[in-house]
């Protein structure tokens, strides 16, 4: 029980110190644990607990490292601008169809199953039309995290692996008639996105844009955003930002060779050549020297992106000392056991739709391999007394994935709130009714489509 109250208190802690900007998430992931630890009596074992952590979150902070300085490459040499300027000219000012294109961009790179590369293409090639039209740059990484979420139930995006594994299934068999499903969470994804895309329309009325007849503006780069006045601390990742001529970095001729090597990089990543972060790094270093072989602009451009990475990365290795703490104590197991004793024995038949309840508050207070090697193995065990097969659990398990990625113990989510300039609590509270409409809607077609029932056989 002691244990139960203090991850829950440890986890309600951060959330309110974050999410009321008392402290920033960096400070808060590094301290709080530490006084909980201590107060548990933890205190002389705490030392290998935050080692392991960092030790396991390691080889994330490197590949997110080198994926911000690869991309960093690719936005200087002007491999996206292409991107913008077909965007541009579609949008034409229009903040509903520029909230709606993210959306569907996101969710198009999403089908790769990588957030991390999701959201360094997807803010690389909005973020400088919003800060144009001085548009709100939640709105971006909501539509964003979203798609990431929907997107993520695919096989090799990790969930469903996971889900699949622990209970010893077919991932295909959990995937395939989850499809209708994804499509019509993406329809309501849409509709989120032209919700937004209409409220910022009537707060900014539709602008009229240099370049939106398909040519860039003003030197030819599409990425000349003005910044916000009224927003401070923001940095938009471009290397160069504060140069006169920012044409110095670009590479037009490279375009192709840029274009190919992304692809052949992104084909590794899906087929799994090697480790993600070894790729990352032999990307970066491939880039940097067939774009700029001079050393001293080489040395420029990490320096440009070093905020970025650092700001990152520090995190990252934050988090490692929470989960390390976490899982180290037993907190994790003992909030586990706390939830499912709470759950009463008359609700059995629903175990289906309390695991997909389940799913949104337990993978938001703690990682996926938790939930679903610790949680669902004993949801699962449960339900097989009322005839719900091992794969409805497993897909009922999946639908609170939207809401997971808005957890403080998701690298990629500090990636993204990173790149875009915004802050982590205000991006969750601004995200988190929009994700858990989408697990909503998740889950209430899955049941209509008959891929979990509502309840089990009482008469087992």
């Amino acid at each position: 029980m002691l244990l139960t109250l203090l991850g829950f208190g440890m986890v309600m802690t951060f959330m309110t110190l974050i999410m009321t900007k008392r402290l920033s998430p960096l400070v808060v992931l590094v301290l709080v644990p530490i006084v909980f630890a201590a107060l548990g009596g933890f205190a002389a074992g705490m030392g290998p607990m935050m080692l392991d952590g960092i030790r396991k979150i390691a080889p994330t902070g490197v590949m997110l490292m080198f994926a911000i300085l690869y991309f960093g490459v690719m936005i200087s040499a002007g491999m996206f601008d292409p991107v913008v300027g077909i965007i541009l000219k579609l949008v034409k000012g229009d903040p509903l169809k520029i909230v709606i294109g993210s959306a569907a961009l996101a969710a198009l790179i999403s089908l790769d199953g990588d957030g991390s590369t999701t959201y360094m293409i997807t803010i690389a090639a909005m973020l400088p039309l919003y800060r144009r039209l001085k548009m709100n740059p939640l709105n971006l990484t909501c539509v964003a995290i979203l798609a990431s979420g929907i997107m993520n139930l695919t096989p090799w995006g990790g969930p469903t692996a996971r889900a699949a594994s622990a209970l010893h299934v077919d991932p295909g068999e959990v995937f395939v008639p989850m499809i209708p499903s994804m499509v019509v969470a993406l329809i309501g994804l849409l509709l989120i996105a032209t919700f937004l895309g209409l409220r910022e329309r009537r707060r900014l009325g539709q602008v009229s844009l240099p370049g939106t007849d398909g040519t860039a503006s003003a030197g030819g780069n599409p990425f000349e955003a003005q910044r916000d006045e009224t927003t401070s601390g923001e940095h938009l990742p471009i290397a160069g930002e504060s140069a006169e001529n920012k044409e110095h970095w670009r590479r037009p001729r490279l375009l192709w060779v840029n274009l190919a090597l992304t692809t052949a990089l992104m084909a590794a990543l899906i087929l799994g050549v090697l480790p993600l972060p070894v790729l990352f790094m032999i990307g970066f270093a491939i880039a940097i020297i067939i774009n700029y072989p001079d050393l001293q602009q080489q040395c420029q451009l990490v320096a440009e992106y070093a905020p970025n990475a650092l700001a990152v990365v520090a995190l990252i290795f934050a988090a490692g000392i929470f989960t390390g703490i976490l899982s180290g104590t037993g907190m994790v197991e003992a909030m586990s056991r706390g939830l499912l004793a709470a759950i009463p024995h008359s609700m059995g038949p629903y175990m289906p739709t309390i695991t997909a309840v389940l799913s949104l508050p337990l993978t938001f207070f703690m990682s996926n391999d938790a939930f679903y090697y610790g949680v669902l193995p004993i949801l699962n065990e449960a339900a097989q007394a009322y005839g719900v097969s091992a794969v409805e659990m497993a897909r009922a398990s999946l639908v609170g994935q939207p809401v997971h990625l808005l957890s403080p113990l998701v690298p990629s989510t500090y990636l993204l709130v990173g790149l875009a300039g915004v802050d982590f609590g205000d991006h969750q509270r601004f995200t988190l009714k929009w994700a858990t409409l989408v697990c909503l809607i998740l889950a209430v077609v899955s049941v209509f489509l008959g891929l979990f029932p509502l309840m089990g056989h009482v008469g087992g």
